[in-house]
């Protein structure tokens, strides 16, 4: 078994867009008014305007994205000015911190300590 792929609920795409567009240093890979996808390393991280297919959902953090960067200075940068719920923590070998992204989701980030 393989997971290839996740997605996101987000209210307005265009802004969702733009927050990750800032967040991974990439554009996005497909873009369109219900999803819209960014490939990263081959793993589809995709957000999805639920309300326009008439879906409810939930926000929060019941689930919870991770994202690794290479080191500390890179995730304070990647961090700065972002809302963050969940300290910046060492746990074990790593950095941890919880971010909220511009929909109201979760989005843990790690770095490892050296």
């Amino acid at each position: 078994m393989n997971l290839k792929s996740l997605y996101i609920c987000v209210r307005d795409m265009d802004r969702a867009i733009d927050f990750y567009e800032r967040l991974l240093d990439q554009t996005v890979t497909e873009k369109d008014d219900v999803y819209s996808v960014f490939d990263i390393n081959g793993f589809r991280l995709g957000l999805f305007a639920f309300e326009k297919k008439g879906e409810v959902h939930e926000f929060g953090s019941n689930c919870l994205p991770s994202l690794s960067v290479n080191s500390i200075t890179v995730l304070e940068t990647k961090i700065e000015g972002k809302e963050v719920c969940f300290p910046l923590t060492r746990i074990k070998d790593n950095w941890v911190v919880e971010i909220i992204d511009s929909e109201g989701n979760h989005i843990e980030m790690t770095a490892p300590v050296v």
